[in-house]
């Protein structure tokens, strides 16, 4: 699905801003059609933007259910004759959309895009009412799966997760318009040869046959050129994309008439680079890669995980301050201007699926009391599959033509030392090679499925693992964890030699708190904690990567474990540094993977 972009044949108006906004408490909305007229009520929220803390309203912050959202769209009378595209960035988690009475389409996934055609339902030149009702329910079908339990104060949405539960539309609402006969698709792929780079491209187009592809460089020199919809084209002295340097080369497409007339054109921005594995190193541009930076969540706030171009830059600027020059994008495909600024910044991330919480033996970071199977028929199923396959479907189509992303993860701490996990697993790891050959695929593992124990290690190109020696175990014995921690790498080095990213360690630290003698919570013990943690990295080779668990404090459910939420974060939720983000300030500027 390609991003709407303006130029000659194309327009693009976002909808963002304050639309009408009821709650569905008793929900009813369906069966009065709210859709038909204006919404009860006179409330409003901000798009985008999750709309659970925003009214300051437990009811609400809480809501089980559907809430729905409002607002009229002006098409522009010269549209005519275009095609017309309604587009979602993303609605957590369910969403169906009308145009005034038309239902257009409805989607399952709250962190990819959707879009429906609208051209014979838009009114040209007048108001359209456009309606969304969005689901914020979780249950064993979707990605992440959770369940809704009936207590007597209502339902309570239960789920195994460890960051809240956000709801709303929390990406950009676009209104834009094509050409009838428009490109549809792009795919790049990218190689290097010597001096050489090659882009390997594939056009889509709704109809014709004929389309005429130019490269440019930074500067706006043409440096290839090809015709038809696939082809290569070969760049002499290329400038690769390398980590910390975003170069970028812009790719027009131009779709042909009969008559040889651009019908429609499309830019794309191209970074030339290569990702491989090689033993235990992780190679970019055939160049060994350590990864530096962390695990984060789209969570600030107020607007919790809405999209802010403002608050991006900032941790972006926070990334570079640090040292990082990477990120996962924990837990959950970001939003697209995410990977856009790291595309042209030089940032390295690691692009994960939704897929998280499949695993009860866990809730909240912390043993679980269940005792269900998490491999069944009633909870993560065959139709819970389908969901996943159809997340990474989504992920790859969105994202595979991101030089920043340089790794697919398809899961985070899954149950992965059963036989029902390698049976759940192969087929999905067989789809997302399918789906784009030139990454390397891999899912984050759980420390109860350690080396030796992990039955869907085999499928993965390297060994991502979260790991909280001196904190979930060993807590406050830092010697210990240190021991234990050491052994556990050589063991994943010995049964799988791959490389190893430690895609998660630290410790809750709560901003302030302080001791002469180090203990858990305080900002001290989180830095000798991670002090430790770099001590082991170094002395095992086969470690190619360091993301912490967490960039920044965020939001959690409710428990005794989460005072006001996770603090594992080296910034607060406001991104005020601990003593932590000093110290690994330090750690990675002398090591010299940092972003310039």
């Amino acid at each position: 699905m390609l991003r709407p972009l303006t130029n000659a044949f194309r327009d693009c108006r976002a909808l963002d801003g304050l639309w009408r906004f009821a709650v569905d408490a008793e929900g009813v909305g369906r069966d009065q059609h709210w859709w038909r007229g204006a919404l009860p009520g006179k409330a409003e929220m901000p798009v985008p933007a999750s709309y659970n803390d925003i009214p300051a309203d437990a009811a609400v912050r809480d809501h089980v259910g559907e809430v729905w959202y409002q607002t009229c769209a002006h098409v522009p009378a010269t549209w005519g004759g275009q095609r017309i595209v309604l587009r979602f960035g993303a609605a957590a988690h369910r969403a169906t959309v009308w145009v005034d009475d038309q239902e257009v389409v409805s989607h399952v996934g709250g962190y990819t895009p959707f879009e429906a055609d609208v051209t014979d339902l838009v009114r040209l030149g007048e108001a359209n009412r456009v309606t969304v009702v969005v689901d914020n329910r979780l249950d064993w079908d979707s990605i992440p799966p959770g369940y809704v339990e009936d207590t007597p104060d209502g339902p309570r949405q239960r789920y195994h997760h460890d960051f809240f539960n956000y709801a709303g539309l929390h990406r950009t609402v676009s209104l834009y318009a094509t050409p009838a006969a428009h490109i549809t698709d792009v795919t790049v792929t990218t190689d290097l040869d010597g001096l050489a780079g090659t882009v390997d491209y594939e056009v889509r187009a709704s109809e014709g046959e004929r389309a005429r592809v130019a490269l440019h460089d930074a500067e706006g020199t043409e440096v290839a050129r090809a015709e038809g919809l696939s082809g290569r084209l070969r760049v002499e002295d290329v400038h690769p994309w390398r980590p910390g340097e975003g170069y970028l080369y812009d790719l027009r497409v131009e779709l042909l008439g009969a008559d040889e007339a651009v019908v429609d054109r499309y830019s794309l921005n191209v970074g030339v680079r290569t990702v491989a594995i090689d033993g235990t190193d992780f190679l970019i541009n055939g160049e060994p890669f350590y990864f530096t930076g962390f695990g984060m969540h789209e969570d600030h706030v107020v607007r919790g995980k809405g999209h802010d171009d403002a608050s991006m830059v900032h941790d972006f600027a926070l990334l570079e301050w640090i040292g990082a020059n990477s990120l996962r994008t924990s837990h959950y495909p970001y939003a697209e201007e995410v990977l856009d600024y790291a595309d042209r910044h030089g940032i390295v991330v690691i692009d994960e699926t939704a897929a998280v919480g499949l695993n009860l033996g866990i809730g909240g970071g912390i043993v679980s009391s269940s005792t269900q199977e998490t491999y069944s028929d009633e909870t993560v199923s065959a139709r819970t599959q389908e969901a996943h396959r159809q997340a990474i479907r989504e992920l790859v189509e969105r994202d595979k033509n991101h030089p920043s992303v340089v790794l697919w993860s398809i899961a985070n701490e899954p149950e992965s030392h059963t036989d029902a996990a390698r049976d759940y697993f192969k087929p999905l790891f067989a789809e997302a090679r399918a789906l784009d050959p030139s990454r390397p695929v891999g899912f984050v593992n759980v420390m109860f499925a350690p080396a030796g124990e992990c039955k869907v290690a085999e499928f993965s190109d390297v060994v991502m693992i979260n790991r909280y020696y001196g904190w979930y175990v060993q807590a406050g014995d830092l010697a210990a964890a240190e021991r234990a921690l050491e052994a556990e790498l050589h063991e994943w080095v010995r049964c799988e030699g791959k490389p190893i990213i430690m895609t998660e360690y630290g410790a809750d630290a709560q901003a302030g708190v302080h001791s002469a003698v180090t203990q858990p919570w305080t900002e001290e013990y989180q830095v000798e904690l991670l002090e430790m943690y770099h001590r082991v990295f170094d002395r095992v080779e086969a470690v190619v990567g360091e993301q912490v668990w967490n960039f920044a404090d965020f939001a959690t459910s409710a428990g005794f474990a989460r005072v006001d939420g996770n603090k594992k974060g080296v910034f607060t939720r406001d991104r005020r540094p601990k003593a932590a983000a000093f110290s690994l300030k330090r750690r990675w500027n002398a090591r010299g993977d940092a972003v310039e």
